[in-house]
């Protein structure tokens, strides 16, 4: 059974960083693409950031490039998020996710595990 379990979620000032963890079980990280995305009240679901198994490429969203980082343990099985420079448009829920498609990019559709979400609010 795939679980992806998220932390690091909280409370940060605009202008602060927060790292975000994922913990992944019953999957290989090296034969997923794996990544994460949020989805704020009220907005649809955003592609944040993704490493796909092809050949590691990573992407990112228009809206977080420069600011946040996505990288992975492998032998610890962990999926991070680095952001910084926090924004109050930053404020969501945060999902972990993988797929076996290794060029799924930013397609919400083509990920087929997704974890429970960990809140990151950004305050003024």
């Amino acid at each position: 059974e795939v679980q992806l379990v998220e932390s690091g979620g909280g409370l940060v000032q605009a202008g602060g960083s927060l790292r975000l963890s994922c913990a992944a079980s019953g999957i290989t990280l090296d034969d997923y693409t794996i990544g994460w995305f949020r989805q704020a009240p009220g907005k649809e679901r955003e592609g944040v950031a993704c490493i796909e198994s092809f050949d590691g490429t990573t992407y990112y969203a228009d809206s977080v490039t420069g600011r946040f980082v996505i990288s992975t343990d492998n032998s610890k099985n962990m999926i991070y998020l680095q952001m910084n420079s926090l924004k109050l448009e930053d404020t969501a829920l945060y999902y972990c996710v993988a797929t076996w498609n290794s060029m799924a990019r930013l397609d919400s559709g083509l990920y087929d595990y997704w974890g429970q979400g960990t809140q990151v609010t950004v305050s003024s």
